[in-house]
């Protein structure tokens, strides 16, 4: 081997040997760390899209919502505050349903329960009972109380949990739920119209029938 050809190949030897290690700072800088990696099919389960309660972001929902005043204490902000028959009795939709929470001496026992639901019919919603069935039940202060407490359950109920749920009434009778997304049914017969409601101490689902007990 001629001496030309020797330090030919010791200098590509030292190009080599400086080139390497700004070659791997580079890759260490590009993110080397594979803990970084995009997801994948096979990610863990926390990466998984939320479920149905957070797609609604907890705000209320439903056709009768946009009825809601925007602001004020009959606002869904406003009503936040209030314990649920004092948040009630600021939605003009409900002032039907307050009279007999009135007329039963509910309000004290309402507003001072802790975590309930409260499925709320509207003014319409009592409406379709016949007047004369109606002034009756409202004059019969142990009639209304059954009604009216066959109304809430003992437990904050999420939309998620109505989708198929079957639970007690304050009454102590059962009621069922059904449903998915922004529709919901009660008992077959009630239409939720504008759930996820928020009061102080309560969930409340705005009905279109007034339940019944069986």
């Amino acid at each position: 081997m001629t001496n030309t050809m020797k330090i030919r190949r010791t200098a590509i030897a030292v190009a080599a040997a400086a080139v390497l290690p700004f070659s791997l700072a580079a890759c260490s800088d590009s993110g080397g760390d594979d803990t970084k990696a995009a997801p994948t099919a096979d990610a863990p389960a926390d990466s998984v899209a939320p479920t149905e309660e957070p797609m609604t972001g907890g705000k209320p929902f439903g056709s009768a919502c946009a009825g809601v005043p925007k602001e004020g204490a009959g606002s869904f902000d406003g009503m936040a505050k209030d314990p649920v028959a004092t948040a009630a009795s600021n939605n003009p939709a409900l002032s039907t349903l307050v009279a007999a929470v009135k007329k039963a001496g509910l309000v004290d026992t309402l507003n001072n329960a802790q975590d309930i639901t409260v499925f709320a019919p509207t003014n319409d919603a009592f409406a379709k009972i016949p007047k004369a069935d109606l002034d009756k039940v409202l004059a019969d202060k142990a009639a209304l109380t059954k009604i009216l407490t066959y109304h809430v359950v003992g437990q904050k109920l999420t939309p998620q949990q109505l989708k198929a749920g079957s639970f007690e009434t304050l009454q102590k009778g059962m009621i069922a739920t059904k449903g998915s997304g922004q529709e919901y049914t009660v008992n077959d017969t009630s239409q939720v119209v504008c759930g996820n409601v928020r009061t102080a101490n309560a969930h409340v689902y705005i009905v279109d029938t007034v339940l019944m007990p069986q």
